[in-house]
């Protein structure tokens, strides 16, 4: 396969981007303008779209490893936010990159939804074993992320087994409505990466964390009755 330069395969990436419909916000105007550029140089280079997958992987692990091992401070917590930030693009990059090759496969989206589904309990669960090993807070306290976590993970498979039963994703756009891509944003990874910028603040990072945990659990519910009655309607 012959390797486009970057501006053809960027321009061409941005003749087919899906639909931004109900889409959050930093997931459609940030992110994947960011992908579309790792799709392209990653196409120059002649990666394939597992590899940047596991990429993807690789970044997530390093934050997270850093956020259990370095004691809160503004420069890790800089560097957490970057790494989970550039992750987040090339998760975006994948399907790009495929779309660039002439298609993805089943496998690709397999491996791609199944390393979303380990980042979206993994941050989670190392949050509550980062707040157990680096402040003097009340163990208690670690019910708070595992509590994001269930919230997070149901809301995810939800939205996954929704999409392989309901596979017209017009209808699934029209029933999502207008504003969804705003209501949606404490449940954009963009968004959601951006409150460990308050890591080495405990109160403040518990108080926004512990924000968007009640947001994600207020959007499960009407996820959940939104789903319910679309496919109720079949």
């Amino acid at each position: 396969m012959t390797a486009l330069d970057v501006r053809t395969s960027w321009d061409r990436l941005a003749a087919a981007q899906k639909d931004g419909a109900g889409v959050p916000f930093y997931m459609r105007v940030v992110n994947r303008r960011l992908g579309r550029g790792v799709a392209a140089l990653a196409h120059r280079v002649g990666a394939s779209p597992d590899q940047v997958t596991a990429v993807s992987a690789a970044l997530v692990v390093a934050a997270l490893v850093l956020l259990v091992v370095v004691p809160p401070m503004l420069l890790a917590a800089v560097v957490v936010v970057l790494l989970l930030q550039a992750a987040f693009a090339f998760d975006a990059a994948d399907g790009q990159l495929a779309r660039l090759r002439g298609g993805g496969s089943r496998a690709g989206e397999w491996l791609d939804h199944t390393v979303d589904a380990a980042r979206t309990l993994a941050v989670h669960l190392v949050v509550a074993v980062a707040l157990l090993r680096h402040t003097d807070l009340d163990p208690a306290w670690a019910l708070l992320p595992l509590g994001y976590a269930f919230v997070a993970s149901v809301r995810f498979f939800a939205q996954i087994l929704a999409e392989q039963l309901v596979p017209d994703r017009g209808a699934r756009a029209a029933a999502a409505g207008r504003w969804s891509s705003v209501v949606q944003l404490p449940a954009d990874v963009g968004v959601q990466n951006l409150v460990f910028l308050l890591w080495p603040v405990t109160p403040l990072f518990l108080l926004g964390y512990g924000l968007l945990a009640a947001a994600n659990l207020l959007l499960m519910v009407m996820t959940l009755q939104r789903r319910l009655r679309a496919l109720r309607a079949l």
